[in-house]
């Protein structure tokens, strides 16, 4: 039996070890989603609710005010807004001797920090992320909450559409937070507690990290000084540094955000992309897609973003579990992706004497993954490779950048990227070398790969 102590020396191991254990005699841990030293995430199931796919979080209750907390998640619970992430249950339990609270909520597919490893966000993503999340901070605010925790990782994916989520709300002027600073929240949080203005800072943050892909740091356990960068284009830039300023009186609110987005044109992609939400962190082509957003709607845009990478997938059933190479010179029609569009600042990196004519995917190979192991996956696994690439096409390093929560899958899908064969980019006429990212994701019933193209 795992103790307190050795939970808290080996805290991944020991949630692992929790699967297929039951809370509250009703909700059993059906896959490890993830954890970090205080809490943990796993796929679970209401009764009653047929398919429908949830996720139990659960927190460790040593320093926590227990009925605080539960109260927090009870208030939550009544708040109904499109945008916000549904939470069903709420309680305390005990495993091996750890004393725990829980809050069941709706699944998510994905997050924005997922995809910010990956690329930025162009101006139409962060406009489609911007919109709903201030719209959500606008009704929690009317409602007498704040959010507490507004960063990339909290804004999601739930079938096609973005949402914010609900398990750390607390109330506007509530004192303290009962955590150490996080690298998003307001300076004056310590001190003054929470408050709107917070939530405004923690969004001004965000929207600066999922346009630079930079996210900020705390030094000595502080956040310093804020400086908006000049490459972060209008409207994006001035909302930032009314978001960011040091005086929360000084701060704008959400409704003057919400103002500027729709009074000033911020529609940057072809006139026939209209997709909203979660379409901001679509990983494929911008064409209609069911079922999935990501940037995320993780950022935003179809889970996700209809116009996510410019680059092809590939789907593989799984009565052939062998691992499968294709040509690049007969892809699926329907799969033919329209150019991504540049980050922002892309275009004053390069050197205007030097055309750059970006590579292609020559051969793909799909990970070896056996019909026992998929048989294990609910929802989906998601694993991104990031591969360097020699002037002759071939993967000459393989590194995990995302290995997700398997080490099976993580292992297959670094054997099958060594694998890939491409077509060199041109810089200035003459072959380069150049990085991708393969983004992998398992699923039960097919495995798919979203290419992109990093450099050059």
């Amino acid at each position: 039996m795992s103790t307190p102590t050795q939970a808290m020396s080996t805290p991944t191991e020991l949630w692992k070890n929790w699967e297929g254990r039951e809370v509250d005699e009703k909700f059993p841990l059906r896959q490890w989603l993830g954890s970090s030293d205080h809490s943990a995430v796993f796929l679970t199931q209401r009764t009653g609710t047929g398919s429908q796919r949830t996720v139990i979080k659960l927190i460790r209750a040593e320093r926590l005010d227990e009925d605080a907390q539960l109260s927090r998640w009870a208030a939550a619970r009544k708040l109904s807004h499109p945008h916000l992430l549904r939470l069903f249950a709420s309680g305390r339990c005990l495993i091996d001797g750890t004393r725990l609270l829980y809050v069941v909520m709706e699944y998510a597919e994905e997050n924005l920090a997922e995809i910010l490893p990956l690329r930025p966000l162009s101006p139409a993503e962060a406009s489609e992320m911007l919109q709903p999340t201030a719209g959500v901070l606008a009704f929690l605010h009317q409602s007498g909450f704040v959010h507490r925790h507004i960063k990339p990782s909290n804004i999601m994916a739930v079938d096609n559409q973005l949402k914010i989520s609900a398990d750390g709300l607390g109330k506007s002027g509530e004192s303290g937070t009962g955590r150490a600073p996080g690298a998003y929240d307001a300076p004056e949080v310590t001190t003054v507690g929470l408050s709107p203005a917070a939530d405004i800072w923690s969004l001004g943050l965000t929207l600066v990290a999922v346009l630079t892909q930079n996210e900020p740091k705390l030094k000595n356990g502080r956040q310093g000084p804020v400086a908006v960068p000049e490459t972060i284009p209008q409207p994006f830039r001035e909302i930032a540094r009314r978001c960011l300023q040091a005086d929360p009186q000084q701060r704008c609110t959400v409704a003057d955000i919400l103002t500027q987005i729709r009074t000033q044109n911020l529609q940057t992609r072809a006139p026939q992309t209209e997709a909203m939400g979660a379409k901001a962190f679509e990983a494929r082509a911008p064409q209609p897609r069911p079922k999935r957003w990501i940037v995320v709607p993780i950022v935003v845009a179809a889970l996700l973003l209809v116009a996510w990478v410019g680059s092809k997938f590939v789907v593989r059933q799984p009565t052939n579990p062998a691992a499968e190479a294709r040509p690049a010179s007969a892809p699926p029609a329907a799969d033919t992706p329209a150019p991504q569009s540049p980050a922002p600042f892309s275009e004053k990196e390069k050197p205007a004497q030097k055309r750059v004519v970006h590579g292609s995917v020559m051969q793909q190979v799909l990970p070896d993954v056996s019909r026992g192991a998929q048989d294990t996956i609910e929802g989906h696994v998601r694993v991104s490779v990031q591969v360097s690439v020699d002037a002759s096409g071939n993967v000459s390093q393989a590194t995990l950048v995302s290995p997700g929560p398997s080490k099976y899958f993580a292992n297959r899908a670094l054997a099958a990227a060594n694998r890939w064969k491409f077509t060199p980019p041109q810089v200035g006429g003459r072959a380069a070398a150049s990085e991708w990212v393969l983004r992998f994701q398992f699923g039960r019933t097919e495995t798919q790969v979203f290419p992109r193209e990093t450099k050059p």
